[in-house]
């Protein structure tokens, strides 16, 4: 797994969130450039749609409550623009990189955790999207404080 170079991340606070509120609304849109391996993390009430590229090799994730527990929701779009032949790359892609996208978003965010460390045992789930079967699933990815 790659480590985190925290020099290669930028992180970006848009409207209507700042570096330790809100919890719940607060989407994170991570993108990186395949020539610097720069990575782009901005925080928002929304999806940063407009950092979104054909290539859909984002990773969205959100904030969100169930039962009464936080969970962080992260969304992969396994498909991408070129259909279903390159989903196995692609999946496998992503299956491989993910760990360092959530310490992106871990350290990117880093004073939230901070301010309510009980996030770092929040459940980190899974939504790769597909319409190849064996890759639109759901998984259970370990919590916020794996990925430090």
């Amino acid at each position: 797994m790659k480590k985190l170079d925290p020099s290669k991340l930028t992180t970006d606070f848009l409207p209507y969130v700042n570096e330790i509120d809100p919890i719940i609304y607060r989407r994170y849109t991570l993108t990186h450039s395949d020539i610097t391996a720069q990575l782009f993390l901005t925080v928002s009430s929304y999806f940063a749609c407009n950092k979104i590229t054909p290539m859909r090799d984002e990773v969205l994730a959100e904030w969100k409550k169930e039962h009464s527990e936080h969970q962080l929701h992260v969304y992969i779009h396994v498909d991408g623009s070129y259909g279903t032949s390159m989903s196995p790359f692609r999946y496998e892609i992503f299956v491989r990189e993910l760990p360092l996208a959530l310490e992106a978003i871990r350290y990117g965010d880093r004073l939230l955790f901070e301010k309510y460390p009980f996030l770092d045992k929040a459940k980190i789930i899974i939504y790769f999207n597909s319409i190849v079967p064996k890759y639109n699933r759901i998984e259970y990815w370990g919590q916020p404080e794996d990925y430090k």
